[in-house]
């Protein structure tokens, strides 16, 4: 199987560095170089060894590289692809780690070369924190990167981008743009939205103190305030750039909502067990296929994890 020999990593941030930190642990012989908008951010790239060479622009970044990783804010992809489309080399590939497919498409793959393979993708694992310094080597390991490529994928580019993110630890997993959107909004954008929304509730109830909130928040609202410290930038562009998968899934909760006050203002005991029952044993699946533990801090150790 080929292997790269040259990543360019343009978007310096949680995701990049775990990539990056990911191909050091796996020994790979690859020169990495990368550029991040902010200097500050670019000169502390360098200094964690996240890249071997960091450039100013993307343009200088990708010149020479295999494979590009777009790691920017999804409003900021198709801007990026039309910068550096004159810059790639023949052969090269594309790809990016946006946790919405569809508008990347739109946005990326009218620029890129018809010489240069696009191979949309978006690694399933995240956390709260953002920035290079965030990044964890073992982040993907024994999580999903879903792929999405377009019905003409050159195999053989598919193939290599495949065994790139396995040797980092990941499960790789084929998938059409539309789907993968609507399947990350279910076991993603809406929990992130809805911890957003219980947070700004807290906020505003003036009979609750902040203090209170925060003195008494190792019940359940500890792990919504977890996911919703993530990086405001990029979940406004995933809000704005998957609409109506969005909105199709929160009118879907919001009838399941609907269902459960009802059920609680006429005393339906068997209800709420019954559905409870239910959505226990989603939770146990997940910890059974691996994807978290049953430890009493439900896996939220010192590098909590979270998948984008």
């Amino acid at each position: 199987m080929t292997q790269y020999k040259h990543v360019a990593l343009i978007g310096l941030g949680l995701i990049a560095g775990s990539m990056s930190l990911a191909m050091r642990r796996a020994g790979m012989d690859v020169h990495i170089t990368g550029t991040a908008r902010s200097a500050e951010t670019r000169a502390k790239a360098l200094e964690l060894g996240l890249v071997d060479a960091v450039f100013d622009t993307a343009a200088e970044a990708v010149k020479g590289a295999d494979l590009i990783v777009l790691a920017v804010p999804i409003g900021a992809m198709g801007t990026v692809a039309a910068e550096i489309a004159p810059h790639l080399k023949a052969g090269a590939t594309v790809t990016d780690v946006g946790s919405v497919k569809a508008a990347v498409v739109t946005a990326v793959a009218p620029h890129i070369p018809d010489n240069v393979h696009f191979i949309p993708g978006h690694p399933m694992a995240g956390t709260e924190k953002s920035g290079p310094e965030a990044g964890l080597a073992h982040l993907f390991d024994n999580r999903w990167c879903l792929l999405t490529p377009p019905e003409d994928v050159d195999q053989n580019a598919l193939a290599t981008l495949k065994s790139f993110w396995i040797s980092l630890g990941a499960m790789v997993e084929e998938m059409e743009p539309d789907h993968h959107d609507l399947v990350a909004v279910v076991i993603s954008h809406a929990p992130h939205l809805i911890a957003y929304t219980m947070v700004g509730v807290a906020d505003d109830m003036s009979r609750v103190t902040k203090q209170e909130v925060v003195n008494y928040s190792a019940a359940g609202f500890r792990d919504f305030t977890r996911i919703a410290a993530s990086d405001p930038t990029m979940w406004r562009d995933v809000f704005l750039h998957n609409k109506d998968a969005t909105l199709e899934v929160l009118g879907r909760f919001t009838e399941e909502l609907f269902a459960l006050q009802r059920a609680i203002r006429t005393g339906d005991g068997d209800f709420l067990f019954d559905y409870f029952t239910r959505t226990r044993n989603i939770r146990r699946s997940i910890i059974d296929a691996g994807q978290d533990t049953d430890a009493v801090d439900f896996g939220r150790g010192p590098h909590a994890e979270d998948e984008t």
